[in-house]
């Protein structure tokens, strides 16, 4: 029988690729579910397509304009959703803090979960897997560099794992001096020169915090110490991330810059069905180049692998203090440069809690993001 599936955040970027790829194998999977933001018009055109059972949105306000008979709302909605009996299938493609409560919700409740929400094991990584190995769920990253990583590691004993390797394009101001960071347009941060992906993450890209949250989730995913986690900066983005081992030999994953192939792998995964996105012209790509990253143009990187590193809930206030940081900048409201900026006195500022509960991850969300607000309210 075709997987039946949930899609929170299907008018997002990874939602809309993960239809494509749905459209593409019509035998396999059938959509239950639907959850989008605030892009109802979007929603409806999903909705007519797919004709899921259940459909929600995360504000109330927004119900009364979707052409749905079974409308959810908010948090309590995606729960709802992602515990259904009737759903095999999570993809948790929302973006920051959206994801959490849901993610946990799906592996108490067994479900296999497709993850591209990176926010949701920095956070709580701790936390999160635990659940997983409780519940005896699959967590199938969908993100390009952890599927690569994922990719190389199939079939290799972990002991024989000498590092890990993530990829990272440089981003939009990759070769811009610290002076030309201080001051960019959101419209410029948001071009980002490979991948088309939400604005979140997109900004995160430009100050390569994203990187520095893949680090913290790599660390989860894979159970590898930070000192085996590394970063290289790859412009032509081919190559998605690699594996050295211990003798020396190192794996990659190489495919044009395309998530679709990472959404394919995860929902079929352990099959590969039928190529849906074009295949890699090693010819046309003529040279692939490598850079070490540079953490003091793009301090991000450094303060997400020291937050990991110092463990308990400086990640939580890590992911809470960017996310609304990036909210801040996207609304004009402060500079580029002073997003790693109110995260690094956000970290600062913070007392750590060891192995925090539920309630301390939220409590310390809560606090980092009030934080950030004071922060730029006194200027």
């Amino acid at each position: 029988m075709p997987q039946r599936i949930a899609i929170l955040g299907s008018t997002g970027s990874i939602g809309r690729q993960t239809l494509d790829v749905l459209r593409a194998l019509p035998d396999h999977f059938t959509v239950v579910a639907l959850a989008a933001g605030r892009n109802v018009t979007l929603l409806n055109e999903q909705i007519r397509e797919v004709n899921p059972a259940l459909v929600a949105v995360s504000e109330a306000a927004d119900a009364s304009h979707v052409a749905h008979p079974n409308v959810l709302t908010g948090e309590v909605g995606l729960v709802e959703i992602v515990t259904r009996p009737d759903i095999d299938l999570v993809i948790v493609a929302t973006s920051g803090k959206a994801g959490f409560v849901p993610t946990l919700a799906a592996i108490e409740a067994r479900k296999q979960i497709a993850i591209a929400n990176k926010e949701v094991l920095v956070m709580a990584g701790a936390l999160v897997m635990e659940a997983v190995r409780k519940h005896g769920v699959e967590l199938r990253p969908i993100d390009s560099e952890h599927s690569a990583l994922w990719q190389c590691l199939r079939g290799e004993d972990s002991d024989a794992v000498a590092k890990l390797i993530l990829t990272s394009s440089g981003g939009p101001f990759r070769t811009y001096s610290a002076e030309q960071l201080h001051d960019l347009s959101s419209a410029a941060a948001l071009k980002h020169p490979t991948w088309v992906m939400g604005q979140k993450i997109t900004i995160d890209s430009a100050t390569l915090m994203n990187k520095g949250f893949e680090i913290i989730e790599a660390h989860w995913l894979f159970g590898k110490p930070y000192d085996q986690i590394d970063v290289i900066v790859h412009p032509q983005s081919i190559i998605h991330s690699m594996v050295q081992y211990v003798d020396g030999a190192i794996k990659a994953q190489l495919s044009a810059p395309d998530m679709r192939l990472a959404i394919q792998y995860a929902l079929n995964y352990p099959a590969r069905t039928a190529q849906l996105c074009n295949p890699l012209d090693l010819i046309a790509a003529h040279a692939l180049t490598f850079e070490a990253p540079d953490t003091t143009r793009f301090p991000c990187l450094r303060l997400a692998r020291e937050a990991g590193m110092a463990g308990g809930t400086y990640p939580t206030v890590l992911c809470a203090a960017d996310e609304e940081a990036v909210d801040l900048y996207l609304a004009e409201r402060i500079k580029f440069s002073d997003i790693p900026r109110l995260v690094e006195q956000a970290l600062s500022a913070h007392t750590g809690v060891d192995n925090p509960p539920f309630e301390a991850i939220l409590e310390v969300d809560n606090w980092a993001r009030a934080y950030v607000q004071t922060q730029v309210a006194q200027g």
